[in-house]
């Protein structure tokens, strides 16, 4: 009898799981971002807001929740009803660098999250002030050896994409440039362009402008490869730091228990909204390719860079309060 119950409970979940799928989205998607609206990862959501919309035939309303680093509105999320109607624009800060930063958090990024889509890898540039004579990486590494003190970094906050890229670059180097926290990447290269501090490690979409302008000079790109925005820039692996390669990322997740075919009907309306042209160039201005793909790769990623950027933060003893 017990086994027969079982049996039971196990094929209602399946017909239950598949009827939501079958009338999913039949009410309104709540799409949360965990930071404040006006920035990178609130462009991206705005963007993706309107042809998901069409695609699914239901309203997807944006729902800002930012503070502590992402946490508040990923933890949000954690606790939501799995069944597709609440999804969170995921950044690499909560999904896989909170957790070491933070000494606690609200949620388990790997235990609390099932996976959707990732929608950005965008490049960080190395970039120094006009003032700073250099001009290529070689001679970056010199000054930062010898005149560690004239080379302060500036970034968004402690745990930060910028902070970890320069930090990462101190261990590869062998220097320890100075760390400038901002509330916010925006007063952070505000500042750089002012000349207050030095040096920044920022996200190419938000720079590139002020590269092309002369405000900011651009050194090496952090990625493996470099950035079609700009082509003539080296990246830092292949101008004289070995194995170097920092990619900022964002992507898409539901609560975990989710039901597959909710997460399958997510992942296919995306990868159909990446694959038209007109967004294509749209989303390429944000500073990152167009990237999709699977569920699973997604998740092997979050669980790859959560190992890679914890090392950077435990590597360089950061952390919050």
């Amino acid at each position: 009898m017990l086994k027969k119950a079982i049996l039971a409970s196990m094929l209602m979940a399946q017909v239950c799981a598949v009827s939501a799928a079958d009338v999913y989205p039949s009410k309104p998607i709540k799409f949360i971002v965990p930071y404040p609206p006006g920035g990178p990862t609130d462009a991206m959501a705005r963007l993706i807001q309107a042809p998901l919309q069409a695609k699914l035939n239901t309203p997807v309303v944006i729902d800002n929740r930012g503070g502590a680093g992402g946490n508040i509105g990923t933890g949000m999320v954690a606790k939501s009803p799995a069944d597709g109607y609440t999804i969170l624009l995921a950044a690499s800060g909560p999904m896989a660098v909170n957790k070491t930063l933070y000494k606690t958090i609200s949620f388990d990024p790997e235990k609390d999250f099932a996976p959707i889509i990732q929608i950005s890898a965008f490049p960080l540039v190395l970039e120094v002030h006009p003032s700073v004579n250099v001009t290529t990486v070689k001679q970056f590494i010199a000054m930062a050896k010898d005149k560690p003190e004239t080379l302060s970094f500036a970034s968004a906050g402690n745990g930060t994409p910028q902070h970890l890229a320069g930090e990462l670059f101190n261990t590869a180097i062998g220097a320890k440039l100075q760390h400038v926290p901002y509330k916010g990447a925006g007063p952070a290269l505000n500042d750089v362009i002012g000349g207050h501090v030095k040096v920044m490690f920022d996200i190419l979409g938000s720079s590139v402008q002020y590269i092309k302008t002369g405000k900011l000079r651009a050194i090496a790109v952090t990625t493996a490869t470099r950035s079609p925005a700009l082509p003539d820039v080296p990246t830092l692996a292949e101008a004289g730091v070995p194995g170097y390669n920092v990619t900022g990322w964002h992507g898409i997740v539901v609560p975990a228990g989710t039901p597959k075919p909710v997460i399958a009907r997510l992942n296919q309306a995306l990868n159909e909204i990446f694959a038209d042209p007109a967004f294509k160039q749209k989303w390429e201005e944000l500073g990152t390719p167009v990237v999709g793909g699977t569920a699973e790769a997604f998740g092997a990623l979050m669980r790859s860079e959560s190992v890679k950027l914890g090392k950077v933060v435990k590597d360089a003893g950061v952390t919050v309060d």
